[in-house]
């Protein structure tokens, strides 16, 4: 079933309070959608909002977590909306420290956003677009989950957990009518790296003065990336209503060289391992006796 050409399309966005998120929000509202939106803080969100129409947004505060509260949410969108077209996982913070430094509970903390939330959100939506054949499903992944920078060990896990399973899922509901996309934002200019957004590991250790360095770099970027959310929050929107984007839809020049950039080494690495790859085949089939 194609993006609704007539009527408002019904939008399931998490992470709304803020940045990305909340300018989708914002735009979706404008046009005159539906929204179902996920947030911490449904005061901030509305506060956020300003002067725009809420009449069409159901805020909805929701620990993404939380598997039965992300089933309530998306029951409560469709008793308000009717049927969801278009789901956006946006939900998700910084965590910015040594893979030594970062401890288990916030390894996990960070998962159960970013990955463990997603997937509930997408357990509580499938069954539904199933039933109607038809939906749209946007995971907003980021650069780091095609690359990797030292300190962002624990993000990059979960985005690149992420790509996993949203390539997985694209390939198993496509003969459903079911479109998945994934976002790969680079750098943009919210407040993602202020200390709202952005964790650093209780504990610290010796030695990583490269990263204690990148962390004081990244404290004082906001306001100088290179990426604008509105225009960002315009492109998911072009991306529900064209359908034609790719799986992996990068956003920003820094995103587009940091990607290219990442295949040229992975593709060298391939070419640097492939004699020592071969040499690992079972090298006879030796008859049944």
């Amino acid at each position: 079933m194609p993006y609704p050409t007539t009527g408002p399309a019904t939008w399931f966005v998490t992470g709304t309070s803020r940045g990305l998120g909340l300018e989708l929000v914002r735009q979706l509202l404008q046009r005159g959608d539906n929204v179902a939106a996920t947030t911490r803080s449904t005061e901030r969100l509305t506060a956020a909002l300003g002067s725009v129409d809420t009449a069409r947004l159901l805020a909805l505060p929701v620990a993404l977590a939380d598997e039965k509260a992300v089933a309530a949410a998306v029951e409560a969108a469709h008793a308000r909306f009717g049927a969801v077209d278009v789901v956006v996982n946006n939900a998700g913070y910084g965590l910015l420290g040594a893979v030594e430094e970062v401890t288990d509970a916030e390894a996990r903390d960070l998962f159960d956003v970013q990955l463990f939330g997603t997937w509930n959100v997408l357990r509580a939506v499938l069954p539904g677009m199933r039933a109607r054949r038809g939906g749209h499903i946007i995971n907003v992944s980021s650069i780091l989950g095609l690359t990797t920078f030292p300190g962002w060990g624990a993000y990059c896990a979960a985005k690149y957990a992420l790509e996993g399973l949203t390539g997985a899922l694209a390939a198993e509901v496509a003969d459903f009518g079911i479109r998945v996309n994934l976002v790969e934002p680079g750098y943009l200019r919210t407040d993602f790296l202020r200390t709202h957004s952005l964790r650093l590991p209780a504990r610290t250790a010796d030695g990583y003065d490269a990263i204690r360095q990148m962390t004081d770099e990244h404290l004082t970027m906001p306001g100088t990336q290179l990426g604008d959310p509105v225009r960002a929050a315009t492109a998911i929107i072009r991306i529900a209503e064209s359908g034609t984007a790719p799986l992996h839809q990068l956003l920003g020049s820094d995103s587009y060289a940091l990607a290219t950039a990442s295949v040229r080494s992975l593709t060298e690495d391939i070419e640097a391992g492939r004699d020592l790859a071969t040499t690992t085949d079972i090298s006879e089939v030796r008859p049944l006796s």
